[in-house]
């Protein structure tokens, strides 16, 4: 199941949008896409786990292994990143 409506095309800036409203909706606080949410304050690393489970069931990818940094979770605009990255990987598989 993905966040977005399945005709809308994933872009980086529907991406964006999308997780900013999943981050406001959460942490009931409004954040800039390149503010570091952890040295911010606004987000703990026990909330991390919340964000990689809402990413990976919104967006239907996995994120494993070296993907996991905490670094790749710091940003908006580190997670768009992230998501689009393994969506074209999937995708990319899936034709191959």
């Amino acid at each position: 199941m993905t966040a977005h409506g399945e005709n809308t095309p994933l872009t980086a800036e529907t991406l964006q949008k999308e997780i900013l409203g999943f981050l406001t909706e959460h942490i009931k606080t409004d954040v800039e896409p390149d503010q570091d949410l952890f040295a911010s304050g606004v987000v703990s690393s026990m909330f991390a786990m919340q964000l990689v489970v809402h990413l990976e069931d919104a967006y239907d990818i996995a994120i494993v292994g070296g993907d996991l940094k905490l670094d790749n979770f710091r940003t908006v605009e580190g997670m768009t990143g992230l998501v689009l990255r393994l969506r074209d990987t999937a995708e990319a598989a899936g034709n191959a």
